[in-house]
C-alpha cells in the first residue's frame, strides 16, 4: 500500500539559475582537477583525475578516467 508524501516546498530549486534548457538538461562544464591518481592493475595502468563540475557541491566531484577527459 502507497504511503503520501508531504511535499516541503523549502526543497524547491529553481531552474533559472542552472541553465536548464526544455528537454531538462544542461552542459557540465570543469571548474578545477583536484587530484590525479594513476591505479596499477595486472597488466596495464588507468590514470584518473578527480574534478569539479560547475552546478555540483564539493561532494559531487567525481574521479574521470584520464583518457576520456576533453580539454
Amino acid at each position: 500500500m502507497l504511503k503520501k508524501c508531504v511535499g516541503d516546498p523549502t526543497s524547491i530549486v529553481s531552474l533559472e539559475g542552472l541553465g536548464v534548457d526544455e528537454s531538462l538538461s544542461y552542459e557540465e562544464v570543469l571548474v578545477e582537477i583536484w587530484d590525479q591518481q594513476v591505479t596499477k592493475l595486472r597488466n596495464k595502468e588507468i590514470a584518473s583525475m578527480k574534478v569539479l563540475w560547475r552546478n555540483q557541491l564539493v561532494e559531487g566531484a567525481t574521479w574521470e578516467a584520464e583518457a576520456d577527459m576533453q580539454f
